[in-house]
This record gives C-alpha cells, structure tokens and sequence, in this order.
C-alpha cells in the first residue's frame, strides 16, 4: 500500500491508498513538533486504532511546503516504515513530463494539483485550492502549468481581522444565507464569506478569459466545501485531489 504525505501549513495530511481506493486519512497540526518522534507517536496511534500494520505500507511519497519539515517526516518514514520516502521536488520534475515554471519556487503540492488535473482530464484546468493560501493554478492540456495565482486563505483573513481588530469575537466559517448582516458574528460571515464567493469567481471569470471557456475548474482543500454558493462553478470537487496527485506522481516515479 502506499503512504502519501501532505505537509501543509497547517496541517499534515496522510493518505493510505490500497491501489483501488484511499481506505485512510489522517490529518495532524504542521506546528506539533520539530522530532520525527513525535510524529511517529501519533501516526502509530491511528495505525493501531485503524488495525493497520507498518509491514502493509510499502511505497511512500511526501510532498512538502513547509521547509522545516521535510527533514523530519522524511526521518518519521524511514524510521517507521523503513523506506526512503519520494521527496516532490526539482530532482523529480523531468519524470513528470510537464512543463514547470520557476521549479525552485512553485510549493509542490500545486504541482501535485496539476499533475492530477493533466493526467486526469488532458485539458485546460484551473485548481482552486482553499487552504493556508487561496491558490489558483492553470495547467493546459498539453501538460504546460501556466502560472499561479494567491489570495489570502479564509482562516487566514478571519485571523488577520481578528488579531487587528479588538471588539470582535472569532466566529465560524458557515456560509450564512444574507449577505446582510443582522449581527457581529453574521456581518464577519457575510463579509468574508461572500467576499470570497465574489472573488472565487471573478478568478475563474477572468482566467476562462484568458484560457478559454472550456477550461475544467476544479476545488479542494480543506474548506473546499464552505463557500457552498461555488459548487455549481466547480466541475469536481475532491479534499483528496492533492494525495491523488500525489499517486499519479508515485506511479510515474517508482
């Protein structure tokens, strides 16, 4: 089975795919350590409240954006598993049979993104991943990633508001039916939330423009699911896209 990991900002996503399906998914906080230890603890609970075994895992692959860790989940693999993990990276990019810009600077989970959009669909995509960062990436149906695109997350700008601003309370990111706000709470819900619906889709406006119409826009992230006035603008929408693209990545390169 392979064992993919997501290392994002805030948190760490790992998938367990069985070769038909992804059968596990854990996330813990990106900030919980700086040892492979302490990873390992964590991941060995959920192996045991899962009934899995390491020996089931034999293929691991990590994608990270976060610098800081790439040493020490590499370390938690080989540790735990064994294995000398695949790193995405500039050392893999020419297995890839895409055109990258700027390799050293594009955060390799965009790259998986893409990598599932072109090999999945074979045309035009838009990814509109809503984590840490709101980040739209183009890649075209010949395999060329056009560029990219970043707008504060939502957590993001809930928490700069917050941390500037010293009367209003956190509030939660549900989508409220007015954009009218009758309340404190309701008037940060409608200002962000149908800010971002309004953003959401003037980037895809915009980047059909210069794309084409018949551009694929597809979602995921976490909060991929909350600006719930989107889906009918998304063609898919999966929260395993990035450890999908991590799959495709492991089968080009192992």
């Amino acid at each position: 089975m392979l064992l993919a990991i997501d290392i994002g900002n805030t948190d760490i996503v790992f998938g367990i795919h069985n070769s038909v399906s992804w059968i596990h998914q854990f996330r813990i906080s990106s900030s919980l350590s700086h040892r492979a230890s302490d990873y390992e603890a964590q991941l060995r609970i959920r192996f045991l409240e899962n009934s899995l075994k390491f020996n089931d895992i034999d293929k691991t692959i990590i994608s990270c954006v976060v610098p800081d860790q790439r040493a020490v989940l590499k370390e938690m693999v080989q540790q735990m598993f064994g294995l000398d993990p695949v790193m995405v990276g500039v050392e893999i990019y020419d297995k890839l049979k895409m055109q990258i810009p700027s390799p050293y600077e594009i955060g390799t989970d965009l790259v998986c993104n893409a990598v599932y959009a072109y090999y999945t669909y074979k045309k035009n995509c838009l990814i509109v991943d809503f984590g840490t960062a709101l980040t739209f990436t183009v890649v075209t149906g010949e395999g060329q990633i056009l560029g990219v695109s970043i707008a504060p997350g939502l957590k993001t700008a809930v928490k700069a508001l917050f941390s500037n601003t010293a009367q209003l309370p956190e509030v939660p990111l549900v989508m409220p039916d007015s954009a009218i706000g009758k309340n404190t709470v309701h008037a940060i819900q409608a200002g962000i939330l149908w800010g971002y619906v309004g953003m959401v889709r003037e980037m895809i406006h915009q980047i059909k423009k210069e794309v084409g119409q018949d551009c694929m826009v597809l979602a995921t992230g976490g909060l991929s699911s909350i600006l719930t006035p989107l889906q009918d603008d998304f063609n898919e929408v999966d929260k395993a896209l990035t450890l999908n693209g991590l799959k495709i990545i492991s089968e080009l390169v192992m």
